[in-house]
């Protein structure tokens, strides 16, 4: 079991399954709401303990398609928690403990920033994952 909260703790949420994978993406959007590594969780096993009413979402303009969730008591950028997918990504700053597993690839690496330099072993793909 993962145990997941914002910063001030006002959302909580617990994980049963291990993550599918964890990777980071380098696009500008990604970079503007924290630069984070995401975990790919089950919906399934997924489960919001508290702090609904504080989840704020954003949902963008096309062609951007992902709706983007904070806590709007601290800022915590918490991924797409809200999702209805089988799978969706949360931040991995948001896990109260290990995640158990290292970054599985960088996508986006076309657009990378030179400030974030990518360690060797990761697969990397300059756009979507294929």
């Amino acid at each position: 079991m993962y145990e997941g909260s914002c910063c001030c703790g006002g959302v909580k949420f617990t994980v049963a399954q291990k993550p599918r994978f964890v990777a980071a993406c380098h696009c500008s959007r990604c970079r503007k709401v924290g630069a984070t590594p995401f975990a790919m969780v089950h919906a399934e096993g997924f489960e919001l303990l508290s702090g609904k009413e504080l989840i704020v979402e954003y949902r963008p303009e096309p062609p951007f398609k992902y709706t983007r969730c904070f806590c709007g008591a601290c800022g915590t950028s918490l991924g797409e928690i809200t999702s209805r997918g089988k799978l969706f990504p949360i931040p991995v700053n948001c896990f109260d403990g290990e995640v158990d597993l290292e970054i599985a690839f960088h996508e986006h690496v076309a657009t990378k920033p030179a400030w974030y330099p990518i360690a060797a072993g990761a697969k990397q793909f300059e756009g979507d994952p294929t």
